[in-house]
């Protein structure tokens, strides 16, 4: 089986990603925020064609009790693989991109919100070690960007789930060579 191809998203992704994947107006918003380090949108290929992207929310949480218990805390949001490529790793590999870009940057935890009526998410969480926040359900809202530009906001139940990351440890640095010392004059 191939392996998806994982990077952040480039300008000229974006077209042929929101041909496949819908939502055109999400697609330039995630990527505008990533041109302004708000966030850091990841793109997945497989078999060179668009198969997911996800987006890893770098800004403080929309949600107030989401900002209250885990401030500071990145956001994976908008996991997205097209259906005729689930179940080949894509989503495995698109969240696995946004922690080891988070445990790179030093950061310690990351967390996602999973609707209420998404097992199957939820599912995939769990066996990527993704636990219950212990505060209950939380309303999200979903954002689609219309044609026109306008944002429709809508309200969805969602179980917050937390993971620690694991610390990066730096490669050691390469032993200085000695230097022989030169014969004295």
């Amino acid at each position: 089986m191939t392996e998806p191809d994982i990077r952040p998203a480039d300008s000229a992704d974006l077209d042929s990603f929101a041909a496949t994947l819908g939502d055109h107006g999400f697609f330039t918003d995630r990527f505008n925020r990533q041109r302004k380090a708000l966030g850091r949108l990841f793109l997945a290929r497989l078999d060179g064609r668009p198969a997911g992207a996800v987006y890893l929310w770098l800004e403080q949480a929309e949600e107030p009790p989401i900002r209250w218990y885990l401030p500071g805390v990145a956001l994976i949001t908008h996991l997205q693989v097209h259906p005729d490529l689930r179940n080949r790793g894509v989503g495995r590999a698109l969240v696995g991109a946004a922690e080891d870009y988070l445990a790179a940057a030093g950061h310690t935890r990351v967390a996602l919100a999973v609707r209420t009526d998404n097992p199957g998410a939820a599912r995939l969480y769990d066996r990527l070690g993704y636990r219950d926040w212990g505060h209950g359900e939380v309303v999200c809202f979903a954002q689609l960007v219309l044609p026109s530009g306008a944002v429709l906001r809508e309200p969805e139940r969602c179980r917050v789930l937390v993971k620690d990351l694991p610390p990066v440890t730096p490669k050691p640095r390469a032993e200085p060579t000695s230097v022989a010392a030169l014969p004295s004059s």
